[in-house]
Formats: structure tokens, sequence, C-alpha cells
């Protein structure tokens, strides 16, 4: 993939505004509710915005294929209420107490709550998947839920660990976050006739672009601001968790900087380690770089898999989304 000058938002999202706009109408329409409680976290929640990302590959790939109905504004839906419901656990195990730049619904509603409101909206977006009535997509939906748990389980299986793997890195990347990216741009071609192998397609190039979206959120970690962020800086640490940049870094480490890592990682605090420490650490066996360049090749990946569909601005801007996700600064 070569690297556009400019790659901004701006490139692929006008294409797919209009029926953006409805998803968030939908959004909203899925916290009205008699009960008080779930509209004001609702509201909470769609205030503090997102990026939509998967919702809008989702409507971009449909575009491509010629889709002109409503069902994949529907089902754009779905798969932001199943990213959302993600983002809610997490943050309980997480213990965030900022989401988005905003205080995180478990710190302001308590937990029992907020793992309510995750349950409601897995349970909105698979009953809202039930009445579109594709068996295909819902076993697919299915699928990749209980895959984005199971990689939630594994990551808490290696909490606190510092000798995690790649290999074992990006089974959990690829379960928690590069699944439904792949499900996300598969969907609509169970929409349309489409040739066999596009499905296969899509969702590869989905899955790597997730990756690559995954691998570039943990080089923010490092190299953002806690205010461009929304959340605190070096919180992947924190929280017990050994991301790319670590990882690759590690094997080089003398024995006095993997002590370091390790008291942070098995403390889930910087109490007795300065962040800027660790950042010495990755920056000096160049671990940043070699990340960002193995995000590079995931994008690459996901271009390939483009390769052989039908070419049209839709298309142009999924390509486009590729230098969106490596060159973002939150």
């Amino acid at each position: 993939m070569t690297e556009r000058p400019s790659s901004g938002a701006e490139h692929f999202l006008p294409l797919v505004a209009p029926k953006l706009e409805l998803v968030e109408e939908e959004l909203r329409r899925t916290f009205r509710s008699s009960i008080r409680t779930i509209n004001e976290v609702g509201a909470h929640m769609l205030e503090g915005g997102g990026k939509r990302l998967r919702p809008a590959l989702l409507l971009l790939v449909a575009d491509m294929l010629g889709y002109r109905g409503q069902k994949d504004v529907s089902y754009a839906t779905i798969v932001e209420l199943i990213h959302t419901a993600t983002l809610v656990h997490d943050d309980i195990i997480d213990e965030a107490a900022i989401r988005r730049g905003r205080t995180s619904i478990n710190y302001r509603w308590g937990n029992h709550l907020t793992v309510l409101i995750g349950d409601l909206l897995y349970t909105k977006a698979m009953d809202r998947a039930l009445e579109e009535g594709s068996l295909e997509i819902l076993q697919l939906l299915s699928s990749v839920t209980l895959r984005m748990t199971e990689g939630e389980i594994l990551g808490l299986e290696q909490n606190g660990r510092a000798d995690l793997s790649l290999d074992e890195y990006f089974e959990i990347v690829g379960r928690k976050t590069a699944a439904l990216f792949g499900a996300s741009c598969s969907i609509p071609a169970y929409l349309v006739e489409s040739p066999e192998g596009w499905s296969k397609a899509l969702f590869d190039y989905g899955f790597n672009l997730g990756v690559c979206f995954q691998l570039i959120d943990d080089l923010l970690d490092y190299t953002s601001s806690s205010e461009v962020l929304g959340k605190p800086a070096l919180s992947d640490l924190k929280e017990g968790k050994l991301t790319l940049p670590l990882i690759l870094a590690l094997p080089k480490a003398s024995e006095a900087e993997k002590t370091i890592i390790q008291r942070v990682a098995a403390d889930h605090s910087f109490g007795k380690t300065k962040p800027p420490e660790v950042l010495a650490i990755v920056e000096k066996y160049d671990a940043l770089e070699q990340s960002r360049e193995i995000a590079r090749e995931y994008a690459a990946r996901a271009g390939a898999a483009l390769m052989g569909l039908p070419d049209s601005p839709s298309r142009q801007a999924l390509e486009f989304a590729l230098d969106f996700v490596i060159s973002r600064n939150h």
C-alpha cells in the first residue's frame, strides 16, 4: 500500500454521511426507554461520540457492492451496538475512569448497572439481527461475539504477564478487535448476489485493518497525550497489559529494564516507576518504529484483499481508510 499525502476521514466518510446519520438516529432510538436510567446512560454515551469506523466500513462496502436498500443501516447499527457493549464491559474489567474524554459509565453509575447496560446492548444487537431475518449474518455476528468474549478471557488470563509472546498477543488482538472489523466488512456480501470468495476477501480486508487499528492504538498509548487520547497515557501497562512495543523491546532489554516492566505490569501501578522510564526503554530499542512498520504490513495485507473487488469511489474510500488508521492520532 502506498501512503498518500493526506488521509483524513474527510476522504471516505462523505460517501456514507447520510446513512451514518441514520445509524446515529437508530442508536438514539435504542436508548429510548420508559426506564429513566437507560435514557440517562444512553444520552451520556452518545454525547461521548465515537469514530463509528465499523459502521462506516460496512456502509462503504455495501455501496461498493451496489446495495441500495436500508439493511446496511440496520447492520451498521448492530455492529456499533456490539462494539459499544464490549467497551462498556472493558471499562469495568479495567476499572477505567475515563472513556472518550468523559467519565466512564462504571465510575458514574457503578459496576452493577454498567454490567446490565452492556448486557442490554448485546441483547438489543442480537434482537435487531433476528428481526432482519438473515440466519447467515446472525450466525456470523454470534460467532464473532463469542470470539470477542473469548479474547477478553484470554486477555485476563495473560494480565500482568511480562513474558507474553507475539503469538499470544496477536491471538488476543484477532479475537478482541479484528474479528468484528472483519464481520463488519463482510456482512454486505450477504445482502447482494456476490461472487464466491468476495465475502472472505472482505473479511480479510476488515480483519487485517482491525489488527492495524489495534497496533496503532498500542502506539498511541506511548506517543499521544492524555488530552488527545481521552484516557491516561501508558494506561495499558498500568492495567497489566503488555502490548506490541514492549513485547518487541523486552527480549533486548537488560535485566534491570525487564524488572521495571515486570513491576508495573504486576503492581498495576506506576508507584515505583515513572512513565518516562518505560517510554525510554521502548525508544531505546526502536520498538515504536518496529511496531509502526508491522502495522503498515497489516494495512498492506488489507489493501491486497481489496484487489479484484469492484473499482469505485467507495473502494477508493476503503483504501483511504487504511491511511486514516495508520496516521490517526487518537
